[in-house]
């Protein structure tokens, strides 16, 4: 599959930021000039108490929305219900016109003890509610420095993708996130990012067939801002960008979304 076959998505985590108001009025800024960014995917991933909000504020019907614009939840429960107080379940997200949902990020990773294994059981719940899961690897400064990079992002693909078929695999998202580089300003080279993304659609080429792995979009994720955007979507197996602080500013989102638009 050539280099301009998978379409770039670009996903805003806006993590634990924001109020309502705030929330619903970046939501409109980015959808009012979101023709900027050409064929370039938009998801917009909100805390979950503003879900249906942005929902709102994009015009959001059955998922869809006019401007094209997705929503997209940082986190979910396996269950579809139960007792599980203070979680959200995937059909509830689905109910709300998300489309997409982070799973496994660092944070979730390392603050919530959540392992491979957690990861795999919410991929796999994803894909059942319909949801197109954004899951989340990287190594830390440590592994990095002690050069356990393939170790450590082999690990975490085999098992947070453990026992997926290869049409399940063709339905999610994988975002490189280097721990390291994630709201610290430091941000891979284009060519440590590269190597790693090569790496990543190996292991899925392994997974399934490397007809498959050259179907599925992998973003980077760690500092991304308009002015390093250009240089990571440039590198052939870099498919757009998982974006934190730089998304709560409509100007720089779509500036790093005009970069993978080319």
């Amino acid at each position: 599959m050539s280099l301009t076959s998978r379409r770039k998505i670009v996903a805003g985590n806006w993590k634990m930021n924001l109020d309502q108001a705030k929330a619903a009025e970046l939501a409109q800024a980015v959808a009012s000039r979101c023709a900027e960014v050409g064929n370039v995917e938009l998801v917009l991933c909100p805390p979950a108490p503003y879900l249906g909000t942005v929902g709102m504020a994009l015009g959001l019907s059955q998922g869809v929305s006019p401007s094209g614009v997705a929503i997209g939840a940082q986190n979910m429960h396996d269950k579809a219900s139960g007792a599980f107080t203070g979680e959200v379940a995937p059909p509830m997200l689905v109910d709300l016109g998300c489309r997409f949902v982070i799973l496994g990020h660092s944070e979730r990773r390392t603050l919530f003890a959540e392992t491979d294994a957690i990861v795999c059981v919410k991929t796999k719940a994803a894909l059942a509610a319909g949801l197109t899961p954004i899951v989340c690897v990287g190594e830390t400064l440590e592994e990095r420095e002690g050069n356990r990079t393939q170790v450590v992002i082999t690990e975490q693909i085999n098992g947070s993708l453990a026992g997926l078929s290869a049409a399940d695999l063709e339905k999610l998202v994988i975002a490189y996130e280097p721990v390291w580089a994630i709201g610290t300003g430091k941000v891979a080279t284009p060519q440590q990012a590269q190597e790693v993304h090569a790496m990543i659609r190996g292991l899925l080429g392994k997974l399934a067939s490397p007809a498959v792995a050259a179907k599925i979009q992998i973003q980077y994720g760690g500092s991304v801002k308009p002015d390093n955007a250009a240089e990571l979507a440039a590198q052939p197996d870099i498919d757009g960008a998982l974006v934190g602080g730089a998304s709560l500013k409509a100007e720089d989102f779509l500036g790093i979304a005009r970069a993978f638009a080319g």
